[in-house]
Formats: C-alpha cells, sequence, structure tokens
C-alpha cells in the first residue's frame, strides 16, 4: 500500500466521491477522535441500499450499545458526509469495486492516504435494505451457539457490544476455510484434530468446533488449552450447554496438551506463548498453523541501536516506534523460521484495525522441504543486523538448529 500526505479540506470531497460511486460497498469511520470535539458514537458504518427502486445510502451509527441507522438520497451526501467527518473519527476505510482505501488522520491533522487492489472488483454491491450477508455464521437467524455466547439475541441480532466479536469469529472462519483445501484436511479419513492453544473464553474454539462439524460437516476433534482455571471452567460449561461432542478443555501450559494435532490454532497467545504454540505445530507436525500473535515482549526488551542498527536509532528511541518495530521483526523471525521448517508462510492482515489492533495473522502450510538455504541466510543475517536471538530460535530447539551447522 502506498500512502501519500493529503490537506484535510480535500476529505469530504475524497469521500463523497467514493460514496457516489456505482461500485462503492462499505465505509467504516471509527479510530480515536482527533481534537476537543466530544463524539457520542464510538463508529459509523455506510452502505448503499435500495428503497422503493431508489438507490440510497444507509449511515448505521454505533456508540457501543446501541445503533440507530438512517437513510438518504445520493443527492443528500454533500449534507451527512461532512456532519460524519465532523465527528473527528481518525480511521476511514472505504471499499468500491477492486479498491479499499484507507485514510488516517493523525495527531497534527495530516491525511495520510493507502489505496490497495483487491480480486473482487467484479462483485457489484448488495443493494437489499435487509441483506443477508456471505458470512461463515450469517446474521439475522437464530444460531444457539451464538447465543450460548451472549453474542446473538434469541432473534437472531448481533448484540451492539458484541458486533466485534461477531465480525472476528467471522473472518477467522473465512481464513480457515480458505486453506483447509490446501492443507489436504478434507480427505484425511478421520477427523481432524484441532488445538487451540491460549484459547482463553474460547469464543473461537466453540465457533471452529460448530462450524466444521455442523456447517460443512468435517468431523473434527478440538481442544482448548489454556492456564486462566477460570476461563476453562466457563469454557466447558458453554460445551456442556449447547452439548457439544469432540470438544474438550485442558488448563495448564502449552506444551501440555495432550494432542497430535492437524491444526495449531494460537491466536492472541501472549508474547512468547505464540512460539511455544508454534514450536508445538511443529513438533507435531501440524499441516495448518493460523495465528493472531500478542504482546512482543522479549525482543522488545532486547531491541537496541548500536552497531549496524545504528542508522535506526532516530526510530528506536521512541517508545511507541521501538515497540512497533519489535512487533514486526518478532514476526518475520517467526515466518521466516517456519519457512526453514519446512512452512509455506504468509502473514496477512486478519481482520481490519478497527475491530482490533491486532490484527496480523501469521498462516503457515507445512508444504515444504525443511532447510531451504537460502532462507537460512535470510535468518542469521537477520539475527546478525539486529544483535538478537529470537525466542522462536529457543522453542524450536535442536531441531531447528541443526539447519545451521554449516553456517555457524
Amino acid at each position: 500500500m502506498n500512502n501519500a500526505e493529503h490537506d484535510p479540506a480535500a476529505l469530504s470531497p475524497l469521500v463523497t466521491e467514493a460514496l457516489r460511486a456505482a461500485d462503492f460497498r462499505r465505509a467504516t469511520f471509527g479510530g480515536p477522535v482527533r481534537g476537543s470535539t466530544v463524539c457520542p458514537w464510538r463508529r459509523v458504518e455506510a452502505r448503499p441500499i435500495e428503497l422503493r427502486g431508489e438507490r440510497c445510502m444507509q449511515f448505521s451509527f454505533f456508540d457501543g450499545k446501541k445503533h440507530v441507522s438512517r437513510n438518504y438520497r445520493v443527492e443528500e451526501l454533500f449534507l451527512i458526509i461532512p456532519e460524519v467527518i465532523s465527528l473527528g473519527f481518525s480511521a476511514i476505510h472505504l471499499e468500491a469495486g477492486g479498491e479499499e482505501i484507507d485514510i488516517r488522520v493523525t495527531k497534527k491533522g495530516k491525511l495520510l492516504i493507502g489505496r490497495r487492489k483487491t480480486a473482487d472488483n467484479a462483485v457489484s454491491p448488495e443493494l437489499s435494505h435487509n441483506r443477508a450477508k456471505d458470512v461463515p455464521l450469517p446474521e439475522g437467524q437464530a444460531n444457539r451457539l451464538l447465543e450460548t455466547m451472549g453474542i446473538l439475541t434469541r432473534a437472531g441480532t448481533v448484540r451492539p457490544t458484541m458486533r466485534a466479536k461477531y465480525t472476528q469469529i467471522n473472518e477467522f472462519l473465512k481464513q480457515l476455510t480458505h486453506v483447509l483445501d490446501d492443507a489436504d484436511l478434507r480427505s484425511l479419513g478421520r477427523p481432524i484434530r484441532v488445538l487451540d492453544c491460549g484459547c482463553g473464553a474460547s469464543f473461537l474454539t466453540l465457533a471452529t468446533h460448530y462450524y466444521l462439524n455442523e456447517v460443512l460437516g468435517i468431523p473434527a476433534e478440538i481442544m482448548g488449552v489454556d492456564i486462566n482455571e477460570e476461563l476453562i471452567r466457563k469454557s466447558v460449561e458453554r460445551s456442556e450447554r449447547i452439548g457439544a461432542k469432540q470438544l474438550a478443555f485442558a488448563c495448564g501450559p502449552i506444551g501440555a496438551a495432550a494432542m497430535h494435532p492437524d491444526i495449531v490454532l494460537a491466536l492472541h497467545a501472549c508474547d512468547t506463548a505464540t512460539d511455544d504454540a508454534l514450536a508445538l505445530a511443529v513438533a507435531s507436525q501440524a499441516r495448518l498453523i493460523l495465528s493472531v500473535p500478542c504482546c512482543h515482549h522479549h525482543l522488545n526488551e532486547s531491541l537496541r541501536a548500536g552497531g549496524p542498527t545504528e542508522v535506526l536509532r532516530p526510530i528506536l528511541r521512541h517508545g511507541i516506534l521501538h515497540e512497533r518495530a519489535a512487533d514486526l521483526i518478532t514476526d518475520a523471525f517467526r515466518a521466516l523460521a517456519l519457512r526453514i521448517m519446512g512452512y509455506r508462510t504468509e502473514i496477512v492482515e486478519f481482520i481490519s484495525v478497527e475491530h482490533t489492533a491486532r490484527n496480523v495473522m501469521i498462516r503457515a502450510l507445512r508444504r515444504m522441504v525443511p532447510g531451504d538455504r537460502d532462507f537460512v541466510r535470510e535468518y542469521v543475517e537477520m539475527k546478525r543486523f539486529w544483535g538478537v536471538t529470537p525466542y522462536i530460535e529457543l522453542a524450536l530447539g535442536a531441531e531447528f538448529q541443526k539447519h545451521f551447522v554449516t553456517d555457524s
């Protein structure tokens, strides 16, 4: 994505032009509020609809407890858009045709605009007033699982305070579906074994079990493991309430899980717990890894400006930039280590930043021969440049180290 600075005065015309486009699909206004504006809303969304044969625009205003929807004719956009922009949101996401536009307003009032092409440029926008979203677990119909988790009402409506969690679950299930066939997981001749490391409240554990077994009809055995005894107890209670079979939970460290998994999940496992989950997946020869890291404290504490990195002192002297640099470097080491261990690894955006700041997913498939010398050299050069030893190296242990014998 290419970013460029723009004059704030251009914001309203830019957004108006995007919403007036025939292929406009969605706009989201969110993020921290800039300036002294007192904003009554946490998020505003806009989408095209059709009312009585006329193309209109529906704006939905969310305050965390409820939402209010208002419909406007296209000719009225020049009135409502400046009103929404005046609320002071710092992040705007626009989707139209084959392009997504991300707009950020800095603390100094500058606009940073990024554009990227998408693969669905041939898809026409959905104009139905009460649309059925193309998501794994759609809204608008009763679902015992989502109701038990407190996400849906009995009528099938998403509770306003759970909208972000509902979106997160569906986006995760999309990612899972996208790589099931690539990992050859539909034709095992036995149930898929899934291990959720650091499962927490187990929303994604329960959703994955339900989606694989009940929606896709793929037999799956799933275990969630976490060190928080209270969360595990609540997870067991929820699974019993929905009558889930082939679903188990264990309280303890990640390495104590009694399962040889085909899929390893690690979503928001804190700091080095992510590395422990990745190492367990590699040791188990799991076919698929889906990990959304969180809290990169280990490398953040050892990252310093000096030697080759002296030139980066202007970045590393600032706490927030130092922290973000550590995040990026840690995940780059993780992805490279997985490649060395025979995994085709990608780092992708899991979900829009409007829902969670921790939106980077490491997606890995065991599809390659371990020990690729080019990846080994890249890893050695990265370590030499940054002067650090990432925890993933320690977690992977001797099986990882043997690939470096001739490079030491």
